[in-house]
C-alpha cells in the first residue's frame, strides 16, 4: 500500500465517481481504476461498489476512507508542524461553523487569523452541528463551533455562549410587525419549516413545546438552514433559529427576529477530537477563535447571546 493508493481512493469516494475524480485530480480514469484494483488486491477486500450512477464505498471501504482521510490530513500538516517548531506557527487547519455563524464570522476571522498567524491556512466547512461534530470525531476537521443541547463525550469541548431562539419570518408575512417577542402559545399557531427530528435545534424545540403542552404547526422539514430560509423568504412558512441577528442574510427578505418567550437556548461550544491532540496550528487557531468570538459578541451585543467562557 502506498500514499498514492490512499490519496486516489479518498478522492474517488469524495467525488462519487471515477470520472469526476479523474477531472478533479487530473489523472486518467484507467490509471485510477488500476490503482484501486492494486489497493483492493493488497487488502484482499472489495472497497467500492460500482453502478451506472457512480461509486460508493463498501463497509470495508467506509472504514478505510475514515482512516485514510485522517492519515492524509496528518501528512498534509506534517511540513507545517515541523517548521512551526523553529519559526512562526504554520499549517493547514480545518475549521467548521454552523451557517448561522459562518455568514457573519468567516470573513472577519480570516482577516484576524492572517494578521496574527500569516502562515496558517484555514479550510472552512459549514453545516449543521451534528455533521460538524461527526467530522471532528472522524478527524476530518481539526475543530469546529457547534450548537449543542446535550454534551456527547465523543469530542472535547469548551462551552462558549448560550444562544436564545427567535421566530424568523418573511418581511411580507402577517407576523412581520407583531412585536419584539412572541409567546409559545402564539407560535404554536404559525406554520413552521424546521430541521429533522435528530437535529439539536429541533430536539430542544420539540422538548420546549412538549413541556408547555403545545404542538408544533409543522409545514415542512428541511436539511439545511439555507433551505429553511428559502421557504421563509417565499412566505410559505416561518422558522425558529438560534439566531437573533439576520445581518448575514438578505435583510430585505426577512422581518425583525422575534424573541420567543419563555426563552430557551442552545450552547455554542468549541469542539475538537478526544483521540488526537491538536497541532500547534490548530491549537493557536482555537485560542484565537475563542478570543475573537468573545470580542465579537461583546462588541456587537449579539441578540440573545450570553457569554460563558
Amino acid at each position: 500500500m502506498q500514499y498514492r493508493h490512499l490519496y486516489y481512493f479518498v478522492r474517488i469516494v469524495e467525488a462519487g465517481s471515477f470520472s469526476q475524480a479523474s477531472r478533479t485530480i487530473h489523472v486518467a480514469q484507467p490509471a485510477l481504476s488500476q490503482q484501486i484494483a492494486e489497493l483492493e488486491a493488497s487488502l484482499g477486500v472489495s472497497l467500492l461498489q460500482r453502478s451506472a450512477r457512480g461509486v460508493r464505498p463498501t463497509v470495508a471501504g467506509e472504514r478505510l476512507y475514515e482512516e485514510a482521510s485522517s492519515i492524509l490530513r496528518k501528512l498534509e500538516n506534517l511540513p507545517g508542524l515541523v517548521r512551526s517548531s523553529v519559526g512562526d506557527v504554520e499549517g493547514l487547519v480545518g475549521l467548521g461553523m454552523p451557517a448561522s455563524l459562518s455568514t457573519t464570522l468567516v470573513g472577519p476571522f480570516i482577516e484576524q487569523c492572517r494578521a496574527k498567524h500569516p502562515k496558517i491556512t484555514l479550510k472552512f466547512i459549514d453545516g449543521d452541528s451534528e455533521f460538524l461534530r461527526e467530522e471532528v470525531e472522524k478527524s476530518r476537521l481539526d475543530l469546529a463551533l457547534a450548537f449543542e443541547d446535550e454534551f456527547f463525550p465523543v469530542v472535547l469541548r469548551q462551552p462558549l455562549f448560550r444562544q436564545n431562539h427567535y421566530l424568523i419570518s418573511s418581511r411580507l408575512s402577517a407576523y412581520a410587525t407583531a412585536g419584539p417577542t412572541i409567546s409559545l402559545n402564539d407560535l404554536a399557531k404559525i406554520p413552521l419549516v424546521l430541521p429533522g427530528p435528530l437535529n439539536a435545534r429541533r430536539i430542544v424545540i420539540d422538548r420546549t413545546f412538549a413541556e408547555a403542552g403545545l404542538s408544533l404547526n409543522l409545514a415542512a422539514e428541511a436539511v439545511t438552514v439555507s433551505s429553511e430560509l428559502s421557504a421563509v423568504r417565499s412566505g410559505a412558512a416561518s422558522t425558529i433559529l438560534n439566531l437573533g441577528d439576520m445581518s448575514g442574510f438578505s435583510l430585505s427578505d426577512f422581518a425583525e427576529p422575534m424573541l420567543i418567550e419563555p426563552a430557551f437556548h442552545l450552547t455554542c461550544c468549541a469542539i475538537w477530537s478526544n483521540e488526537f491532540p491538536l497541532t500547534l496550528a490548530a491549537e493557536s487557531t482555537k485560542k484565537l477563535l475563542i478570543d475573537f468570538l468573545k470580542a465579537h459578541i461583546h462588541a456587537t451585543k449579539r441578540p440573545g447571546a450570553v457569554w460563558l467562557a
